[in-house]
């Protein structure tokens, strides 16, 4: 039975419906950890309903690490995907790679599977920087001031580098972000292309959403990336799906990648899917994508799915330990009875705080591996800063399928 039942009810008694509305906008009291943080204009309403639940939540934790909440739901799971089992380790290819705007290391893990020597990373979060630096001490880190773009000499690392990627920040082209383009002081673009003119690689790689491709930011593609880099440079584009590479996740890129000789591009073949969700394909060869649940090593109820599409609260409204990013995401979890908000450290700890509907909650280990990491892969920062590395991040699998193909060509 539950223990202490009726405090926890205490704890949910309170609801939303009595705050006062208040129209008047009011700035957010919480400072932000992050250089591109956006704060969202909120009505005192608003901000008040959030500080409410955000209490009820913290209460609720407390008394759940307390043992004065209900009894664990849920055994610790053990996941049933191996993310290494989808880019198996390749023999060095001789091929050395720098990479820009490194996160949590999603693209430098999957190019460092592919066998690239990875020369160094640059990262401006000084917490994602550390955790490139835990994951692998022998790298070349640069965090912090010195891991920001803007600062960087890149003539130094001309003649040492034969592939450059990177993802620049993708909020001025995503919904979440406003869409403001090269209005959002975010845009990193410009120094993308700055680098790859002064360090002159063989090949690079940039990583963005989808929405860079669309219409709305084709004046923009064209102005600021193809025109700059087409004098010496013969690039592509095109848009992958995650899952079509075992990654248990709705997530859609876009790669431009780039080659200084052109025999090189007509040598390149995008990455063809190594997996499939749904209707299996005529292709033998292709294997099925684990569902969310199956992924995560969950008992079957009877119906399984991909994951939504991870979001990243980092550079949102407010920091927040919620994976969510639409209603229709919300839906999908419930379907599969796994909670995504208030995503807890450990696994140890997503047992002991139950979920209000009494679903699975998710820790920072199952986020990993959703978006494919190795769960043991140690994010560095508090658990919100954790998930906003990995939902920022291109999943290795995805970036070694793009690794391969353009090692493959050059």
């Amino acid at each position: 039975m539950p223990k202490n039942t009726g405090r926890q009810a205490g704890l949910f008694a309170e609801t939303l419906d009595d705050v006062t509305a208040d129209d008047t906008v009011v700035p957010s009291l919480i400072p932000s950890t992050s250089p591109f943080h956006q704060p969202r204009e909120l009505t005192a309403t608003e901000r008040e309903r959030f500080r409410r639940m955000s209490q009820e939540s913290r209460r609720a934790r407390q008394s759940a690490l307390a043992g004065e909440g209900p009894e664990p739901l849920h055994e610790i799971n053990f996941p049933r995907l191996d993310p290494f089992s989808l880019m198996p380790q390749r023999p060095a290819s001789g091929l050395r790679s720098l990479s820009l705007f490194s996160g949590g290391g999603g693209l430098d893990l999957g190019f460092e599977r592919a066998g690239f020597e990875h020369m160094a990373s640059y990262e401006i979060m000084e917490d994602a920087a550390a955790t490139l630096q835990k994951a692998r001490p022998d790298w070349e880190v640069h965090g912090g001031a010195d891991g920001d773009v803007r600062r960087a000499n890149f003539k130094q690392w001309r003649g040492k580098v034969d592939i450059l990627h990177g993802g620049p920040p993708c909020q001025p082209f995503s919904n979440a972000g406003r869409q403001r383009g090269h209005l959002d002081e975010r845009d990193m673009w410009p120094e993308f292309v700055r680098a790859v003119k002064e360090i002159n690689p063989v090949a690079f790689v940039g990583e963005n959403v989808p929405a860079l491709a669309g219409v709305k930011f084709s004046e923009y593609v064209k102005e600021r990336i193809i025109a700059p880099l087409s004098p010496g440079y013969h690039i592509s584009r095109v848009i992958l799906q995650a899952s079509d590479f075992g990654v248990p996740q709705v997530r859609r890129r876009v790669f431009f990648v780039g080659f200084r000789n052109k025999r090189s591009l007509k040598r390149w073949n995008a990455p063809s899917p190594s997996h499939f969700w749904g209707e299996a394909p005529l292709d033998s060869d292709i294997q099925r994508c684990m569902g969310l649940r199956e992924a995560l090593g969950l008992p079957d109820i009877g119906v399984d799915d991909l994951s939504p599409t991870i979001r990243s609260g980092l550079t949102g409204p407010r920091h927040t330990t919620s994976i969510l990013n639409s209603v229709a995401a919300q839906k999908r979890f419930e379907t599969l009875e796994i909670w995504p908000n208030g995503v807890a450290a450990s696994r140890e700890a997503a047992r002991s705080f139950v979920a209000k509907n009494g679903h699975f909650r998710l820790s920072i280990p199952d986020v990993a591996l959703i978006q494919g990491f190795p769960q043991d892969w140690p994010f560095v920062g508090a658990t919100y800063m954790a998930l906003g590395q990995i939902g920022n991040a291109v999943p290795p699998p995805l970036a070694y399928a793009v690794a391969c193909s353009v090692s493959a060509a050059v």
